[in-house]
């Protein structure tokens, strides 16, 4: 398999002027990037556009179910999204692409972002 995570980089950018994020839209995109399967997800998808769930599924090795489930995560997050269509033989095909993004991620930004959390403190 080859490694999509060595021909794709990414520049995490926040900034006040472009795409201020809030709070809790920081804490969804870094835990869906937490995860080393949505990683792949993400650069496979950016290295060879848009897929459907059965190709991508055959692509990154992982069975359906899982690969939807981490897609679901994603595109939760903002990071990809999907577009439900017909083959030419009537089969519905579920294609995902990933979404442009770009944020700084520095201490600043985290205090800004947190000024506006809504999510609840763990115990």
């Amino acid at each position: 398999m080859i490694d999509f995570l060595s021909h794709v980089s990414y520049l995490l950018h926040v900034t006040e002027k472009s795409f201020p994020l809030k709070g809790d839209q920081l804490l969804a995109m870094l835990a869906a990037l937490a995860n080393p399967h949505r990683l792949r997800i993400i650069a496979a998808l950016a290295s060879g556009g848009r897929n459907y769930v059965s190709q991508l599924a055959r692509e990154l090795g992982i069975s359906r179910p899982l690969l939807h489930l981490h897609l679901q995560k994603l595109e939760d997050a903002g990071l990809v999204t999907s577009q439900l269509e017909l083959s030419q033989d009537g089969k519905a095909l579920n294609y995902f692409e990933v979404r442009s993004f770009d944020f700084e991620l520095t201490p600043a930004a985290i205090a800004e972002a947190a000024k506006s959390l809504t999510a609840k403190l763990e115990p």
